[in-house]
């Protein structure tokens, strides 16, 4: 999957317009729908598409650095560095102030002074020195072994069955952009599967899976194996319980 159909597919799955998300990265939003389009000739360069390409995947929750290796990969690669020489030239020589040596008569005196105060201090605080008498010192009781007493434990509560337990392994074929949640909506992951990457996610009583390649990805749902779960490109939205047949 291209980055412009993975864009597209976060974004959709995010419910978010175009102008929301304009809005939020800044980006026109006729740069956008290029961007979707793989279209990169309005963003002036490989360097500005780069940039484009990290704040919207940055911004939908896509793992950036993932999406900008994946753009240069359908783009030739990482640009070259350009050395600093070639871009700035010095109009003026700049003038380096003369180093002098350090001043070892004053580093000497500061530290003379210094251990003189630690010495003061010292003697001035050992006459008010509070040292406790033997008068003073309580033992700790020991209570013997033999008589010391157990507080009975209470019953330690039952665990849980898992007979509730919904495991998840997702294996990409092809670049997908997925989000796996749990039953109470909690987001577990939030990013693109690179082509031969497996994930495993387990949690209980349901998992919600959002993906947006549905012919990239194999699922296996407890152990079940499942397939793939629509045709390239479509954006597919399934959750399972503990038995994989329950799934939709």
């Amino acid at each position: 999957m291209s980055i412009g159909v993975t864009l597209a597919a976060a974004r959709n799955a995010a419910g978010m317009t175009v102008a929301q998300l304009s809005g939020r990265t800044r980006i026109r939003e006729t740069v956008i729908y290029a961007i979707e389009r793989d279209d990169f000739s309005l963003c002036g360069g490989d360097f500005y598409a780069r940039g484009h390409v990290r704040n919207i995947a940055k911004t939908l929750g896509l793992d950036p650095d993932a999406v900008v290796h994946q753009f240069d990969e359908e783009h030739g690669g990482v640009p070259l560095p350009v050395r600093a020489a070639a871009v700035f030239q010095a109009e003026s020589q700049i003038k380096l102030r003369e180093r002098r040596s350090p001043n070892w008569s004053t580093a000497m005196a500061i530290a003379l002074a210094i251990v003189a105060v630690f010495g003061v201090a010292r003697v001035m605080s050992r006459p008010g020195e509070n040292v406790a008498t033997g008068a003073d010192l309580k033992p700790n009781p020991v209570v013997p072994k033999s008589t010391a007493s157990v507080t009975p434990s209470t019953h330690p509560k039952a665990a849980k069955p898992a007979g509730d337990l919904v495991t998840l392994r997702v294996k990409a074929n092809k670049p997908s952009w997925l989000e796996v949640s749990d039953n109470k909506g909690k987001a577990m992951f939030r990013g693109t599967m690179r082509a031969g990457d497996t994930s495993t996610w387990k949690a209980r009583k349901q998992l919600r899976v959002t993906i947006g390649n549905a012919g990239g990805v194999d699922l296996e749902v407890n152990g079940k194996h499942l397939g793939t779960p629509g045709k390239p490109g479509q954006l597919v939205r399934k959750s399972f319980g503990p038995e994989a047949a329950g799934s939709r």
